[in-house]
């Protein structure tokens, strides 16, 4: 019998997550707990046979809710074998889930980077903590590069420092354009520049696919989750080095749209 794959949370990253899995010829499932077309809401349904379960849950208490709430698939998946951890989390929360967990489960961390493009491309970039052996054709299948961090936790913690560097050129990029429609520069040379000189970042270079790269702030759209991915940075932060990333944080919840040209 075919091992079943769900992937529970199947918004912006995981539904590109899910198709893909599938296109790659895995038995796998989706679970999300909005009406999603093609996407499963019935909990039960999603645990039958379920072997492993690739959680894109927004953050930490939508893990609990998932793993040992409301969901429960902990107690509710009797066949479960692997977790992955693909949401961005605190790395002090996601290190605490092993002890919450059965040790008979492997629990590795697999969050991943690339927005919504990437996830639908298959091209997302993976960065792992723990034994990923058998778990290797699975992100292969969704991601074109995978970084093995070191033991479980690893993963996360190199996510939410990479994710705190996308969240000061998402604030600082956007800042720039800003100053720039102020003085009267076109926006797309200005980018063309950028991206080609010593200005480039992520968010510059593909400002033209990124799905967010214009939004303004909302609790719930990426820009709102980049603040909440500072927030899982600054758990590792030193006591006196938080002043920058705070800052950042400010400068992304006063962003507003931004029209196109």
């Amino acid at each position: 019998m075919d091992q079943v794959i769900g992937v529970a949370g199947c918004g912006r990253m995981g539904a590109g997550m899910l198709a893909n899995l599938q296109k790659a010829g895995f038995v796998a499932r989706g679970f999300d707990i909005r009406p999603l077309p093609g996407i499963g809401a019935d909990v039960k349904t999603f645990c039958d046979g379920l072997h492993t379960l690739i959680s894109v849950v927004r953050d930490s208490q939508q893990t609990d809710a998932l793993l040992f709430d409301e969901q429960r698939i902990i107690t509710r998946a009797s066949s479960l074998q692997e977790i992955i951890i693909s949401s961005t989390l605190s790395p002090r929360y996601a290190i605490g889930l092993r002890e919450r967990i059965p040790v008979a489960i492997n629990l590795i961390d697999a969050p991943m980077s690339g927005a919504q493009v990437k996830a639908a491309a298959g091209t997302l970039t993976f960065m792992t903590g723990g034994n990923t052996d058998e778990i290797t054709p699975l992100l292969q299948a969704m991601g074109d590069t995978i970084h093995h961090m070191g033991d479980y936790g690893a993963g996360m913690t190199a996510k939410v420092l990479n994710n705190l560097l996308a969240a000061s050129n998402t604030a600082m990029t956007r800042l720039v354009l800003d100053w720039a429609d102020a003085a009267g520069i076109d926006e797309t040379r200005l980018l063309n520049v950028i991206d080609s000189a010593s200005g480039q970042n992520w968010l510059a270079s593909g400002f033209a696919n990124i799905e967010f790269a214009r939004d303004g702030y909302a609790a719930d759209n990426t820009i709102g989750i980049l603040v909440k991915d500072v927030a899982a940075a600054l758990d590792l932060a030193p006591d006196n080095e938080t002043e920058l990333p705070r800052n950042i944080q400010d400068h992304l919840r006063a962003l507003t749209p931004r029209t196109r040209p």
